[in-house]
């Protein structure tokens, strides 16, 4: 074999491995790349987007025997961030369907403060320990906050913070892989590299002239 034929040999099994690496990666971005375009341009136009939230309040009234239990509880953990006891978890979720699923509480001397931020919305309970006076509050901002929620990972959980990670792994694959196709293309295509140096030039320029 001349040195022509395996430097041909090389290059073809270079390129089969790129191609099949690119279009795996792409199979595997396709979903979270749509997703994540659509949730980029509703981001970009969050403040023209209305959303009316709909909120939900409830009261209730905590038994006297655990009120005595948060009391005491709140005495040895007053400014501190802990989950609530067992008892007030289980009440919460015979009382409202509230899970609160071991997140920690802000507790006071006077009462005790449960946030639960979730991907579009909100939601919070407080008992007030004296007379065992309680709130539960849920917010609902719709489908598309809770799109945007998504987009940006927030309150969304280790689980979908890791495919987010992962995701971005596999673009980046995509990505270079893409970029080494196009550089064993590039000596039969002349516009190859001045469209890359487009691309690289023009959010260059935005960036550096208009944002301020």
């Amino acid at each position: 074999m001349s040195a022509q034929q395996a430097s041909n040999a090389s290059r073809a099994v270079w390129l089969k491995n790129l191609h099949q690496w690119h279009w795996i990666s792409s199979a595997l971005c396709l979903l979270g790349m749509f997703l994540f375009s659509i949730t980029g341009i509703t981001l970009n136009h969050a403040s023209q987007i209305e959303a009316k939230p709909s909120i939900v309040r409830q009261q209730a009234t905590v038994p006297a025997a655990l009120a005595a239990q948060l009391r005491a509880y709140a005495a040895d953990h007053d400014g501190a961030r802990e989950p609530l006891p067992a008892a007030a978890e289980q009440w919460l979720s015979d009382t409202w369907k509230v899970q609160a699923g071991g997140r920690a509480a802000e507790w006071a001397a006077d009462e005790v403060y449960l946030p639960m931020p979730k991907a579009g919305g909100d939601a919070w309970v407080r008992i007030a320990l004296e007379d065992g006076a309680a709130e539960y509050e849920k917010t609902d901002r719709g489908w598309i906050s809770w799109l945007n929620d998504v987009h940006k990972g927030r309150n969304t959980g280790a689980a979908w913070n890791w495919f987010i990670d992962i995701f971005a792994g596999a673009c980046l694959v995509f990505c270079i892989t893409g970029l080494l196709i196009l550089k064993f293309h590039a000596a039969n295509r002349p516009f190859t590299w001045p469209m890359v140096g487009l691309g690289i030039l023009i959010p260059f320029v935005i960036a550096l002239l208009f944002i301020h």
